[in-house]
């Protein structure tokens, strides 16, 4: 009996672990829902410290050229790729070797004829079968990664930059709970994720009070009911995003591990 009762738990642990980890990075045959990093560009290796990458969802893509933001629409028709010229970029400067690159690939969406997908490479080929460039598929797994965040929605929909000289973490395990630092307190929470849906349950935090810097204890009391609205979780490279059902910037942040 007491062996069924231990086999019993344990199964349950798993249950949870299975619950809270689930990932998207397997192998596909379709674009759809993917992402992606950039390996090589023009057979030229990426410039260091830079990371590109590049998401399809629906008919619209997104991405970072090694220093821009960007996206565009794209269509599909079996392995061909037609990638609309009119590419939105920001418009930060950077370093011209990384400009450099960065305009190299802008280029290059626009050039791309068709694609294959190999267990996790994408390689882009122009309408003569020339490689454009070669992405291998970037984790979208959350449970066991540590973030800190880079900004929050302070429930006035706007989304703020963490006061200076404070900081924001958030460390998924793998058996469902959340825990970080709320600029003052330490808090746990719970959370469900699968596939790109997300539930946070409310957090339980320490019971500080801080006056130091000014608007820490206001910034933990907003980012902590900012993380129960979360509804989906958007991976791209090194950045994390959870918005609400409605589409709304709730938590935004950048991988530690």
């Amino acid at each position: 009996m007491e062996t069924q009762k231990i086999l019993v738990a344990l199964a349950m642990v798993v249950g949870l672990i299975l619950a809270a980890c689930t990932s998207t990075s397997t192998t596909t045959n379709s674009l759809n829902d993917t992402g992606w990093l950039l390996v090589s560009l023009n057979s030229q290796s990426v410039v260091s410290d830079t990371l590109v990458t590049i998401n399809f969802e629906n008919d619209k893509i997104t991405g970072a050229d090694g220093c821009n933001r960007y996206n565009t629409t794209f269509t599909l028709q079996g392995a061909r790729i037609t990638v609309n010229p009119n590419i939105v970029t920001t418009q930060i400067a950077c370093p011209e070797p990384i400009m450099q690159q960065a305009a190299a690939y802008i280029t290059m969406l626009t050039q791309a004829a068709t694609y294959t997908i190999d267990g996790q490479q994408l390689t882009l080929l122009d309408a003569s079968g020339k490689t454009l460039a070669t992405f291998t598929m970037q984790s979208r797994e959350l449970c066991a990664t540590s973030w800190i965040v880079t900004g929050y929605n302070n429930g006035n929909q706007t989304v703020v930059s963490v006061v200076i000289g404070s900081e924001l973490t958030a460390d998924f395990s793998a058996d469902g709970n959340l825990s970080g630092l709320g600029g003052c307190n330490n808090y746990t929470a719970t959370y469900e994720a699968a596939g790109k849906s997300i539930k946070i349950g409310p957090a339980a935090s320490t019971g500080k009070l801080c006056a130091d810097p000014a608007g820490v204890m206001e910034q933990e009391a907003q980012y902590l009911r900012a993380l129960e609205t979360a509804a989906t979780v958007h991976f791209d490279g090194n950045q994390l995003e959870l918005r609400t059902a409605d589409g709304a910037l709730a938590v935004s942040f950048e991988k530690v591990r």
